[in-house]
Parts: C-alpha cells; structure tokens; sequence
C-alpha cells in the first residue's frame, strides 16, 4: 500500500507521474475556490449591500435599514454597519435632507409641505426635515409658485374661467403649496393677463 508520504516526495521530485503532478495543482485550486466561496459574515454582507446602494446615490439610513432587512440581514449585523458608515459620513439625513430641498425645489417647484411630506417617506427625522425645509422661505415659496403659474397660463388659454382657475391653482395645491397662497398667486397672474378684477372677485375673493 502506497504511504502518503509517497505522493508528497514523487511531486516534490518532479519525478513522480503526471497524475501525481495534476492532484496536487487540482487540490490547490479546490482550496482556493473554497475559500473565495466561503459564506460571508452579515456583517460583511451589510457592508456590500450599503456600498452598493449608496454608490452614485445618496440614501438615508431608513432606507438602507429596509434595504438590509428586505435581504435578510440580521437586526444586529445592520445597526452595527450602518452605525459605523453614519459615523464616517457615508449615511448623513441631514445632508441629504439638504440636498433634497434643494434640487426637488428647483426642478420640481414643490413647496416646503410637499418636500416634507416626501422626506418623511424617506424616514427622515421630523427634526431634521424641519431645519431642511426652513431653508425656504415664504418670500421664495411665492417666487416659485407665480413662475410655475406663468408658465402654466398658456396652456390654460380659451379655457372657461374657474376650469382655468382650478386646474392653476390644483397644479399648485399638488406640489404643496397653502390654498391662500395658490388662490393669489393665480388671481394676480390672471389680472397682470388681463382679466376683469371683477368677475376674478367673484371666483377668487380676497382673504
């Protein structure tokens, strides 16, 4: 009966046969293989799921907490990862919060009670949307709403007066803004177009 220690002197002689040669290089590739397929940790795995989700793509914490979740990861493994990406600065709702202010405002035209509502879906703190909202002012709120209105008239024209008056003004309720502010802003747009203050009265009273 052939020793192990056999094999090992006929491969390390070279002198040994092919199939000697080819069992050892097979078992240094099963070994590899092994390990590179080796299960991760959750930690490790958390880890993964957060990087590639926040590549190119800001989240907030809730979300990457529901991303973890929905991929099985154990509740312990997940606080842990994404409490240590929050204290590097990879998860930051209060930067994001900022950012999203901003870009939804300008491209969107939403109104701080439309982004708030949109931040809280996102499970941002309620401390934290009010600081990011408050970054608009109501003077900028009513900038926006009468931009929106005046690119909106046009394709309002030959309407009848209050379906003009409550698609404008509906377009504005859905991006957030106040029935008192949107009533306003469409009746100005509407007398600076040329419509009778009159009969806007009758349709659109003062406050």
């Amino acid at each position: 009966m052939t020793r192990r220690t056999d094999w090992g002197d006929a491969a390390d002689s070279g002198t040994g046969s092919d199939g000697g040669g080819v069992c050892a290089d097979s078992g240094a590739s099963t070994s590899s293989r092994a390990e590179e397929e080796a299960p991760r940790s959750p930690e490790e795995q958390a880890r993964a799921i957060c990087l590639r989700l926040l590549t190119g793509t800001p989240r907030t914490r809730k979300q990457l907490a529901d991303a973890l979740r929905k991929r099985s990861i154990p509740d312990e493994a997940a606080e842990e990862v994404l409490s240590r990406f929050e204290g590097v600065g990879l998860i930051d709702d209060a930067a994001f919060a900022d950012a999203w202010v901003e870009s939804r405002h300008h491209s969107r035209g939403l109104a701080r009670r439309a982004l708030a509502r949109e931040l809280r879906t996102k499970g941002v703190d309620s401390a934290v949307i009010d600081e990011a909202v408050g970054q608009l002012d109501p003077e900028q709120e009513e900038r926006t709403a009468r931009e929106l209105v005046e690119r909106k008239l046009r394709a309002t024209r030959g309407l009848e007066r209050q379906k003009r008056i409550r698609r404008l003004a509906g377009m504005l309720a859905r991006k957030g803004y106040a029935e008192g502010l949107a009533l306003r802003v469409v009746r100005s747009a509407l007398e600076a177009e040329g419509e009778d203050p009159e009969l806007l009265e009758y349709h659109l009273p003062d406050d």
